[in-house]
């Protein structure tokens, strides 16, 4: 079977859809995802890890951030789907013994895709006018190596502040409930396109003094941090870190493209806030 699109964002199922299976990699998850393969293969939906419609993570939020990765060249083409096999995340609304509802489901019923916004992370480099663009689904973070992270802030194209501290974290909405949320940043809906910068240990005294608050960024607002004593930095991108040297300027932006996730059934965000951080 195959999908195609239909009004209000919603997918119709049709002939030869195609999916892909990805796993946490323990035994338990491996376990669960023979079993959607093998009831999806059963109902005459096509396994293409290459090309699918569909991706279906198997473990928890880390899982389906390595399938993001691994298929953020087809975000247009791709919708996910999370079954968790621990606690429940905010990507993975699937339990494993709904295994079998969410195959049918996946076979025979058409569907709504929700979108979230992604933020674009640029580095640029001093010499050579070379560049690295990345995308990333929680956040990104930025820290000085061996030393205090000491970094010029703009917003706009406009100096906004000289920060001094342990590091910096840009995260997006459907991020701001993981890292931002330990720093102490706000959490926010999905729907809304912005970026939050929250700041790590930051120094401030009667010297040196940082806005000490978190910033939200709306969509058509960019963050730039330049160097000022250091240009090597660690910088990640959601669960990769990567050692980036004679760096000129890193920029943060609400990216063009979305992370499609696929919906059979509500799945609220509020109600998964309150669930992993209220109630008991």
């Amino acid at each position: 079977m195959s999908l195609r699109r239909g009004g209000n964002n919603t997918l119709q199922v049709g002939i030869m859809m195609k999916y892909a299976v990805t796993s946490k990699g323990d035994t338990k998850s491996n376990h669960f995802m023979e079993q959607v393969k093998d009831q999806l293969d059963s109902l005459g939906v096509i396994y293409d890890e290459d090309q699918p419609d569909v991706v279906i993570s198997v473990g928890g939020d880390g899982t389906l951030l390595y399938a993001f990765h691994r298929y953020s060249s087809r975000l247009d083409k791709t919708a996910f789907i999370g079954v968790h096999t621990g606690h429940l995340g905010f990507y993975a609304d699937w339990r494993p013994e709904e295994i079998t509802k969410l195959t049918n489901a996946i076979a025979k019923t058409p569907y709504q895709t929700v979108e979230y916004p992604l933020l674009e992370v640029t580095v640029r480099y001093s010499h050579g006018g070379r560049e690295s663009k990345y995308l990333a689904l929680n956040e990104s973070t930025v820290k000085s190596v061996g030393s205090t992270l000491v970094m010029h802030v703009e917003i706009r194209g406009q100096s906004f502040e000289r920060f001094r501290g342990d590091g910096l974290c840009v995260s997006t909405p459907s991020g701001s409930t993981a890292y931002n949320k330990a720093l102490g940043g706000a959490i926010i809906h999905p729907s809304i396109p912005a970026v939050q910068l929250t700041e790590m240990a930051s120094i401030n005294n009667r010297v040196f003094r940082t806005i000490g608050s978190p910033l939200i960024l709306p969509a058509h607002h960019t963050c730039m941090m330049k160097p000022v004593t250091n240009d090597d930095f660690q910088i990640t991108i959601d669960h990769l870190s990567l050692l980036h040297k004679e760096v000129r300027s890193i920029q943060f932006r609400v990216a063009d493209e979305r992370i499609r996730f696929a919906r059979f059934r509500p799945f609220p965000f509020w109600k998964r806030v309150r669930d992993s951080f209220v109630t008991e």
